[in-house]
């Protein structure tokens, strides 16, 4: 009888089995996450708030382009007529592209592909949503827009010195509507920039990589805290200035310790077991008696540093805290008695006391892990810091990036600047002078100041 039961059972999950597997497969198939057409096709509310943007933003780069044509388009600080023509019309166009996106990320359905792959992080960017689905937006070359390469115009297309935005580079289609002859042509000088600039980028910083390879590879730490090189010169008394590994430190700005962090984990694994908590003076008496150890001496390998903030954190945030807290609570005179003084001290200890084993091991853990944290002996950091200079170099971008028109504000950025630094070039690109006035407030005399530096053409005033 059992075989039989067991039989049929096998015979009734089989005959369930297949369609639940079929089904299974049917609506992963149906539901899975994939990307399609569908998830790419703009609506209907969403291409005419385009096309209103776009037309608006046109209006107003043509209405720029008049008042340079009339010559009473108003001049920007340190730039001619042609340059502030440039910045204001890059910045509309460049104000179209993101305010359509914006538009655009509020149109999609929550469940669209491609907008859960760029809010969860996992592969794209709002702007690649927006190229897709909306508007392309303003192409670059060299951090300007399309210059005229032919004669007076940036193709055969345009009329000449047309200065308008599909002349210069602005592709309104998206992706998916695709794009014109002369948009593609620009969008191709664009991605052309990008390849070279990634080919010559690799051959640079690589050659660098190697320089800064070469020129620290023999430095290391000593037995004496102090950074030498292969001839026992001393480079650094102590690296760092403090003798600290930087790939250990726990907080931000380069500290040691996350003593917040470190004070909770003792309190959860060392509960107080019906011990009294310490008082303010008392905690400042087992500080200072700790500190005063060898091990916590600048011969004993401790910076002062450390030193302070440890003495800080514990008798300015905590034990000021739960001074604040006792006086809050009455518990600094004789109000209280039994009972309730019973039940406030331990309110006290609760929210912000400690007792004397607590507080014990949580200073042996901090100094016990901060000498944990001090750099070997021997360690090559020569090495180690030609490679943390050159691995960020393989990231960065290697054409100088220009702030549209603002002449003062073209600065040598990325991989040329590193370039010059580490060359220690005597003749820099783009050398600059940050001056501050010593009368910051008055803007009469900011602006004779800057009438006298600044180099004025008759054209300009007249």
């Amino acid at each position: 009888t059992f075989t039989w039961v067991v039989l049929a059972l096998n015979k009734i999950e089989t005959s369930l089995r297949l369609p639940f597997g079929y089904s299974s497969a049917r609506w992963i198939g149906n539901h899975g996450f994939s990307i399609g057409i569908d998830d790419v096709t703009p609506g209907e509310n969403l291409v005419k708030q385009k096309q209103e943007e776009i037309h608006q933003n046109y209006k107003k780069c043509e209405d720029r382009i008049q008042q340079f044509n009339e010559g009473k388009l108003a001049v920007q600080p340190g730039c001619d007529a042609a340059q502030t023509l440039e910045a204001e019309v890059t910045m509309a166009l460049n104000k179209v592209r993101d305010d359509i996106g914006k538009i655009c990320m509020k149109a999609l359905h929550w469940r669209n592909s491609p907008l859960i792959m760029s809010q969860c992080g996992s592969k794209g960017s709002p702007i690649n949503i927006s190229q897709m689905i909306a508007c392309v937006g303003q192409q670059s070359v060299g951090g300007r827009r399309a210059p005229d390469r032919f004669i007076d115009r940036s193709l055969p297309h345009f009329p000449t010195k047309s200065k308008f935005p599909t002349a210069k580079g602005f592709v309104a289609h998206s992706f998916f509507d695709g794009l014109s002859a002369t948009e593609f042509f620009f969008h191709t000088m664009g991605g052309r920039e990008g390849l070279v600039d990634t080919a010559v980028k690799t051959a640079d910083t690589g050659y660098m990589s190697r320089r800064l390879m070469k020129a620290l590879e023999d430095l290391a730490v000593y037995y004496d805290n102090t950074v030498r090189n292969a001839s026992a010169s001393i480079i650094q008394f102590m690296y760092g200035d403090d003798g600290m590994d930087p790939s250990q430190m726990e907080e931000k700005k380069g500290r040691p310790l996350n003593f917040s962090r470190l004070f909770m984990k003792v309190k959860a694994t060392c509960p107080p077991r019906g011990e009294k908590g310490l008082s303010y003076s008392e905690i400042c008496e087992i500080v200072n008696e700790r500190l005063s150890y060898h091990d916590m001496s600048p011969e004993g390998g401790c910076s002062e540093a450390f030193r302070a903030s440890l003495s800080d954190f514990l008798i300015k945030n905590l034990a000021e805290t739960l001074k604040r807290l006792r006086e809050a609570l009455l518990l600094g005179g004789e109000q209280y008695a039994g009972g309730d003084r019973e039940y406030l001290e331990n309110v006290a200890l609760n929210i912000s006391g400690i007792t004397k084993k607590q507080l014990q091991v949580f200073l042996n853990m901090c100094i016990s892990r901060y000498h944990l944290k001090r750099l070997e002996s021997g360690t090559a950091i020569g090495a180690i810091g030609a490679q943390s200079i050159g691995e960020p170099g393989t990231q960065m971008t290697l054409k100088t990036f220009h702030f549209a028109g603002v002449a003062s504000m073209n600065v040598t950025l990325g991989v040329p600047r590193i370039k010059e630094i580490i060359n220690s070039a005597k003749k820099i690109n783009t050398p600059i002078i940050i001056a501050k006035l010593l009368s910051a407030a008055n803007l009469t005399a900011a602006r004779m100041i800057k009438a006298r530096i600044e180099k004025t053409l008759l054209g300009q005033v007249s």
